[in-house]
């Protein structure tokens, strides 16, 4: 608490990532690529402190010990696993103070009340959902919050802005943007993957056909983010009757290619809902 308000400037400019797993170290990678941060304003936590080693050396400020993170840091990121939230937050209850902290939570399944009710209430905290993409300013994060036009919600898309795209959306759909946006990188990065082999297969070394496929699928999502339309009005472009394109595009739907992605949806948004639950 008293390094909390020694000195308020500094404290307000220095940010936590509570239980950095994988979407920590992309977080904290790219707050330090978005130049919004300096490693020394940026702590990083978790049980086994050896294992962000390589970010003390960078300067960051490595700690196991959460309460003295939070009561150094204004935003509060927590980034870890629905089944460890009961421990940390009761490790940074006596640390987080209404109406100076600023919590972010990327805790699957978990709702902003439940958060609320465990650090005793009338505290600012924001549901967030960005992926691994983040580390390279890419990621398509979600918030939401109770007060959508409220200032904690503003700052934290500020903030976001910076490391990618956000939305904002109402709560109840975090779950849905999790499996979408979350799970949905590693289902993309499958199926360049899968482009990747069968570039191998027609005759690129694996090199070649992972960068050519890489790039291709690069190129395709620019075109949508850029243009604004329908994925179809892109399609048309490129097949013609009977061409080559139509041709390997109605043999991949016969074997359920759009099918396999929509149930990978669904089944991982199911999966999500449950996590919390599993916990209680």
């Amino acid at each position: 608490m008293v390094n909390a308000t020694k000195n308020k400037y500094q404290f307000a400019d220095r940010i936590a990532i509570l239980g950095v797993g994988n979407i920590g170290q992309a977080m904290a990678e790219g707050l330090i690529l978005a130049g919004g941060y300096k490693p020394s304003q940026v702590y990083l936590t978790r049980r086994r402190v050896r294992t962000l080693e390589d970010f003390g050396k960078r300067g960051f400020v490595v700690t196991g010990d959460n309460a003295d993170a939070v009561a150094n840091c204004k935003t509060v990121i927590i980034a870890v696993q629905p089944d460890h939230l009961g421990s940390l937050l009761d490790s940074i209850r006596n640390s987080v103070l209404p109406g100076k902290h600023l919590i972010l939570s990327t805790v699957t399944g978990v709702p902003t009340s439940e958060i609320d009710r465990q650090l005793g209430g009338n505290i600012s905290i924001i549901r967030i959902m960005p992926n691994t993409a983040i580390a390279i300013g890419e990621s398509m994060t979600c918030l939401a919050a109770d007060n959508q036009n409220g200032r904690p919600l503003q700052a934290a898309v500020k903030l976001f802005n910076k490391l990618g795209k956000t939305l904002v959306i109402p709560e109840e759909d975090m779950i849905a943007a999790t499996a979408l946006c979350a799970c949905g990188v590693a289902f993309f990065l499958r199926s360049i993957r899968a482009s990747s082999q069968g570039g191998i297969q027609i005759g690129f070394h694996a090199e070649e056909a992972l960068r050519m496929a890489a790039q291709t699928a690069r190129g395709a999502a620019s075109l949508l983010l850029e243009s604004h339309i329908h994925p179809e009005s892109e399609i048309d472009k490129v097949t013609t009757p009977r061409g080559c394109t139509i041709a390997g595009l109605n043999r991949m739907e016969h074997e359920g290619f759009s099918s396999a992605m929509i149930q990978g949806l669904v089944t991982a948004t199911e999966i999500a809902a449950s996590l919390f639950l599993k916990d209680k």
